[in-house]
């Protein structure tokens, strides 16, 4: 499984503005957030955390409450919205603070049907989206997580003049401290041509993402946290050597780059992130041995909420490498990654509210669950799963490194004191 760890192999921060606590309301404990009939019974994660400001929301799939399916595609996209939707309204909010959705299909074939639903669902100001096509997601064919704001205040679509105004999310959402940004492709935003070179592919998408963020009254300092979503058509060389061009050296953006075996409309790259409005909020975090990097800094602060690049099993160091070969000794090592990560920003696994999980192989799921489970106590973290493409060959290489088999990705907030 060709994992590319940006948070790995290009850890990085430089100077910053110092860190601001924003005087909002005070965050007390993380509240755990179920609807009346829980739609899940995994017991390692949480169907939703209430964070105070913002609520984040599991992957949730097309089964209805009582286990059955939904017949058809478009059935089974409003029941995982619905599903979505009654988490929201348990949280004592409405679809109209949903800011931003990622949705998972295990056929990108179904993404304009997919589309037509989600326009249908939402009102006249739907949510950022982020939509990747992969192999695998724990309840076929869609799963859809979510993020919340609980404050409408200063909420609005944020469109581009050259955007396509066809796709039913928003390329982006304000909301009173942050910008969500749906997917931007590396297609051409009037004529949806994906140019034959790598190159210029990952040149239009971050210049669509520039454009977004343009229209919101910010620029590309302003990114906490990016997700490069690419197939094998793409080169990590060349996306990396692109990408490091648009941000100041060792104060990027938390970065967490997944493989994925398709996304909508032939395109082969697309970003998505999250921007701070402030750059007073915004923080990176870097552990003391941990180099500085072009391409992705450890963590990076938005006010108390801190978005940390994706981890794997790798061993920093001069002879770093993956040396476990089991998945479940493989994610010990990268729990300890994401600690020194926590550890550095003063914070523990305990203020984790989400993880985005990618495993090899999804048949490994109740392994790594089961240790997983081990360093979460009280509040669970909302958690998406997937398996994005096709299990790697699990063999050791010449020097005795051995595939990536899972890689976490996680935001936690801190607590505040009201002021």
């Amino acid at each position: 499984m060709r994992f590319m760890i940006s948070g790995l192999l290009f850890l990085s921060m430089f100077a910053a503005p110092a860190f601001v606590a924003p005087a909002l309301v005070a965050q007390d404990q993380l509240r755990a957030v179920a609807p009346p009939q829980n739609l899940s019974t995994n017991r390692f994660s949480t169907p939703a955390v209430d964070a105070g400001d913002y609520v984040y929301i599991s992957g949730q799939g097309p089964q209805r409450p009582d286990g059955s399916l939904p017949a058809t595609f478009a059935a089974q996209v409003r029941q995982a919205l619905d599903n979505v939707k009654a988490i929201v309204e348990a949280a004592g909010l409405t679809t109209e603070h949903v800011v931003y959705t990622q949705v998972y299909l295990d056929d990108i074939k179904n993404y304009a049907e997919m589309n037509r639903v989600f326009g249908e669902y939402f009102g006249k100001t739907p949510p950022a989206r982020a939509t990747l096509g992969v192999a695998r997601i724990p309840e076929p064919p869609i799963e859809i997580s979510a993020v919340a704001v609980r404050s409408l205040r200063d909420k609005r679509a944020v469109y581009p003049a050259s955007y396509n105004t066809g796709d039913s999310a928003a390329p982006g959402v304000l909301t009173y401290d942050r910008l969500f940004v749906s997917s931007m492709s590396g297609s051409d935003p009037v004529t949806g041509k994906v140019p034959d070179d790598a190159a210029a592919q990952v040149d239009l998408a971050l210049d669509r993402v520039e454009a977004v963020v343009k229209a919101a009254g910010l620029d590309l300092r302003n990114m906490v946290f990016v997700n490069p979503y690419l197939t094998a058509e793409i080169p990590s060389r060349i996306m990396n050597q692109h990408y490091a061009k648009r941000f100041e050296f060792g104060n990027t953006p938390a970065r967490a780059t997944i493989d994925v075996t398709s996304l909508p409309a032939g395109a082969h790259i697309e970003y998505t992130g999250v921007a701070v409005r402030d750059l007073q909020q915004r923080k990176a975090v870097r552990p003391k041995n941990m180099p500085p990097s072009p391409t992705a800094s450890p963590c990076v602060f938005a006010g108390d909420t801190l978005y940390c690049s994706a981890k794997d099993g790798f061993i920093p160091g001069p002879h770093g490498g993956i040396y476990a070969t089991t998945t479940p000794h493989q994610l010990r090592q990268t729990m300890r990654n994401l600690l020194d990560n926590l550890e550095e920003a003063d914070m523990t696994f305990d203020q984790v509210v989400a993880t985005n999980v990618y495993l090899d192989d999804l048949s490994d799921l109740n392994a790594f669950n089961e240790v997983y489970a081990q360093y979460f106590g009280g509040v669970l973290p909302a958690r998406a799963t997937i398996q994005q493409i096709a299990p790697t060959e699990r063999k050791a290489d010449k020097e005795d490194h051995f595939p990536g088999l899972e890689q976490i990705s996680l935001i936690a907030v801190r607590k505040r004191t009201s002021h």
